[in-house]
């Protein structure tokens, strides 16, 4: 019984985080940049794993039933957004060079980690997903299962983005190459323009 809570979580968790967002999106480009990976890898797992216990714990609850809270981090993050895929627009136009280790677009550790926490914790989404749905998922169970069902989830994170910030290295001889930097650039404003019209035009339920 514990053995199948633990598969049941991993498997819902990783269902919810593989899903393509701005989040992965970031890690990936950190990942091929190979730019404070630790970083981000730990900043995106540990802000999953801390929501994901929140939304076990009953809080995801909470948050449902306070839609101005919702609604801050809906239209602060689709400003986020918007901001970030007007960089990745700029950046495509413009072209980047290719990969460069003293390219200018290589971001400091303090802002490696802010950017990434700002990812992670302006998308209203990730409540939705950790805390609203895997918590009342994990409603189905009790106990040491409901526990275990929770651990499985956090698993899927720490999986999932170990392997999505490290797998990217894989890419990196891909991205010496100036116009496979201004696609991957030109790809990720539009997903983050999309995102930001979706937040902005389809409330949150």
């Amino acid at each position: 019984m514990l053995l199948s809570s633990l598969i049941s979580g991993f498997m819902t968790g990783a269902g919810l985080i593989i899903a393509i967002g701005a989040q992965n999106a970031f890690v990936l480009k950190q990942g091929i940049l190979r730019n404070h990976i630790g970083i981000v890898v730990l900043t995106s797992a540990i802000a999953d794993i801390v929501l994901i216990i929140c939304g076990i714990a009953g809080i995801g609850a909470l948050v449902k039933e306070l839609p101005i809270l919702m609604n801050i981090f809906r239209f602060g993050g689709a400003a986020f957004l918007g901001y970030y895929g007007f960089l990745a627009a700029q950046r495509a136009w413009q072209g980047s060079g290719g990969l460069s280790i003293t390219e200018s677009s290589i971001m400091g550790k303090s802002q490696v980690f802010l950017t990434c926490l700002a990812f992670t914790l302006l998308n209203p989404h990730v409540y939705l997903d950790t805390m609203v749905l895997i918590g009342s998922i994990s409603t189905r169970y009790e106990g040491s299962a409901q526990a275990m069902f929770g651990l499985g989830a956090c698993i899927a994170s720490i999986v999932w983005f170990t392997s999505l910030g490290y797998g990217a290295r894989l890419l990196r001889p891909i991205f010496t190459k100036p116009n496979a930097w201004r696609i991957l650039d030109a790809i990720i404003a539009i997903f983050m323009f999309v995102l930001c019209l979706l937040l902005i035009f389809k409330p949150l339920n």
